[in-house]
């Protein structure tokens, strides 16, 4: 080696830009092999030359040693709290107080322009940075006075240990937080270790970085939003917009969405835009920053108590609360499946009363532990189902009063002796033929399946329980005249039903596949089993073996749709359907295109994207030359993951399989 310094310096410069591109941006430009090596380098060579080793090197992020207790720090300035407005109303009397404080004052007023920011539900923090080299990280305290955590901040690579062209002195404030899907992974983890679950994201992100130990800060995959600028010295800024694009410029990460408005009509929209969108985010935010955009202004409208005059939280409802778990009970799905909900002493969740919250499965339930009388954390996202999260801290350290749950010795609608299968992991009802749950199940899965406008989950029950339909061919019996007789009917809707039920037989073949619900077909098993078979006979006339031609799926699961489609009620219902003119053969392209950017790559996709359906993904996954399959193996080239991905992520990540979010998944598309 020529010149051990210059090449150190020429790493640390790399790897710093190389951080900014995979933790600001999202837009890496080497793999995690690549940047590893340039690492080890810039290592080596420290570790042989001591004196090159500065406290801004990228090898300085992880490999502090434990630290006995937290030091206080006082906040060069102070960092206070913000106002809340719950409605349009109180952000109105904000921006009245504020102009009639500054006319008080005799300030020149024109029109107030105002700056809007998601509010992140994270733990705030200050960098210090002097000379462009960050020395001193704090948690936000008592606002005057905070804890000095600056090992365990050295450890989150969005926050950048030098910026370039930086005074003398600048103090930056933002919000750590824990991406969503990262903090489900972490419960799970905890879950299974026997450990407390976390209640929310912001909690798991506080008590990361209020470890002692910065190498447990570092196995967590914290983030940080940068939002103001507090204490600085030999730089100046005119309005907030203006320090924001000043922090974005040295390569901290500030939200692209953060707007500037000329009126209050703006501002309310944004404020409502923001609350619509929360439930799409990877982060929680519980509500916007509206401040001030002239720093001058500010200024001027000072503090009162321990809150600014020049800014104010719009709050959103919580989207997760605690309540009391008063009761475990047990549904039948359409495969006969046991599947637990709970029964809630009704609580507000996101502005709802929520009294049922799904438990999903007998596995889950079993993981998060919850019983019979536990406080427990509910969640409600978007239009889903709410869910039990996990029972809280106080029930985990209580004595617990509920013995650990199981699944019933009966099937709740058919009253038929349940079942655990050999190395199956749900207890299941047998009843496949004659059980009233499972039937309204399998009923309402292919009303959905094959996009049936019209019939909803009451209809479909009414349907059942009134003898119109005995399974889902007699949906293509119904006649206008019958339906008209319901109450809630009247001719045209009868007949613009019926109508719905007759364009569902244009359907695709891999939908009526998916739709029949045979145990392991979902709809990329549905697909790949249509595009490679082609027709419904050949399917039928296929054995285990056969079907595990197909990719993606396994022996078991081969001989579990071998099984059910030898079932003679199975193949009647089948035949029915082909007799009402339902699509049989695949008249698709066969999978496997020879000049897409995909061709020849194996993908699977889990859990929920952020814009994309999964039908959608598909598509343009098999429109690029590749295959989509239901399961992971050493074949997957790449795990597409969304929000709450599921045992398959854990798969891919004990394969050593790449795994891509949406946006990754489009760079791979073009």
């Amino acid at each position: 080696m020529s010149d051990p310094a210059a090449r150190a310096a020429e790493l640390r410069e790399v790897l710093r830009h190389h951080n900014h591109r995979y933790y600001v941006l999202d837009d890496p430009e080497v793999s995690d092999a690549e940047y590893d090596a340039l690492l080890n380098e810039l290592r080596d060579i420290e570790a042989e030359h001591p004196d090159l080793l500065t406290v801004d090197s990228p090898t300085q992020r992880v490999g502090a040693d434990p630290l006995d207790k937290f030091e206080e720090v006082r906040h060069l300035q102070p960092m206070l709290s913000l106002a809340n407005a719950r409605d349009e109303e109180e952000l109105k009397a904000w921006v009245v107080r504020s102009e009639r404080y500054l006319q008080r004052q005799g300030a020149e007023l024109g029109e107030i322009r105002f700056v809007t920011e998601p509010k992140v539900d994270g733990l705030a923090i200050s960098l210090v940075y002097e000379d462009g080299v960050f020395v001193r990280g704090a948690t936000r305290g008592n606002g005057e006075v905070g804890e000095q955590v600056t090992e365990n901040l050295r450890t989150i690579g969005a926050i950048p240990l030098r910026i370039d062209g930086a005074p003398p002195l600048l103090e930056v404030r933002g919000e750590v937080y824990l991406p969503l899907a990262a903090f489900a992974r972490l419960n799970e983890q905890r879950a299974e270790a026997g450990e407390p679950t976390f209640a929310n994201p912001r909690n798991s992100a506080a008590g990361s970085i209020r470890q002692l130990d910065p190498k447990l800060t570092a196995s967590r995959p914290l983030s940080m939003w940068a939002y103001s600028i507090g204490a600085h010295d030999g730089v100046s800024f005119t309005s907030q917009h203006e320090s924001l694009e000043y922090l974005r410029e040295r390569g901290f990460r500030v939200n692209p969405d953060i707007e500037v408005h000329d009126d209050l009509d703006s501002v309310v929209a944004a404020c409502r835009a923001w609350e619509e969108r929360r439930d799409r985010l990877d982060f929680e935010i519980d509500g916007v920053v509206v401040k001030v955009d002239d720093l001058e202004l500010q200024a001027q409208l000072g503090v009162v108590g321990r809150e600014p005059r020049g800014a104010i939280a719009w709050k959103f409802a919580p989207s997760t609360a605690t309540t009391k778990l008063e009761r475990i009970a047990w549904n039948v799905g359409r495969t006969g499946h046991m599947i637990p909900f709970a029964m809630l002493d009704p609580v507000q969740v996101s502005g709802v009363t929520v009294k049922l919250a799904t438990l999903h499965n007998e596995e889950d339930l079993l993981r998060k532990d919850v019983r019979e009388g536990d406080e427990v954390i509910v969640m409600r996202a978007g239009d889903v189902i709410p869910q039990v999260v996990s029972p809280t801290a106080k029930a985990q350290r209580s004595k617990r009063r509920g013995p650990r749950p199981g699944p019933p010795a009966e099937c709740p609608s058919c009253g038929t002796a349940t079942v655990k299968p050999e190395e199956g992991v749900w207890t299941i009802c047998p009843n496949r033929v004659s059980c009233p749950g499972q039937l309204f199940q399998a009923v309402k899965h292919f009303v959905g399946a094959m996009d049936i406008d019209g019939l909803g989950e009451e209809n479909v029950r009414r349907f059942l329980s009134e003898g119109l339909i005995s399974d889902v061919a007699g949906l293509y019996d119904l006649e206008p005249a019958r339906i008209a007789e319901l109450e809630g009917f009247g001719e045209l809707s009868a007949r613009n039903l019926v109508e719905g039920i007759d364009a569902s037989r244009s359907q695709p073949f891999m939908r009526v596949l998916y739709a029949l619900g045979i145990p392991g077909i979902g709809y990329v098993n549905a697909r790949v089993l249509a595009q490679h078979l082609r027709t419904m006979d050949a399917l039928l006339d296929a054995d285990a073996e056969a079907i595990e031609q197909v990719p993606g799926i396994g022996p078991v699961l081969a001989g579990t749709i071998a099984k059910t489609l030898a079932e003679e009620r199975v193949r009647e219902l089948i035949g029915r359907l082909r007799g009402h003119g339902l699509q049989m053969e695949d008249d698709g392209p066969p999978p496997g295109g020879d000049d897409g950017p995909l061709t020849g790559k194996t993908l699977v996709l889990t859990g929920t994207l952020p814009n994309l359906t999964r039908e959608e993904a598909t598509e343009r996954v098999e429109a690029a030359g590749g295959k989509v399959t239901g399961s992971v193996s050493k074949k997957t080239d790449y795990v597409v993951a969304g929000e709450d991905p599921g045992s398959k992520y854990t798969k891919a990540q004990e394969l050593g399989t790449e795994i891509l979010d949406e946006d990754g998944l489009l760079a791979l598309l073009g």
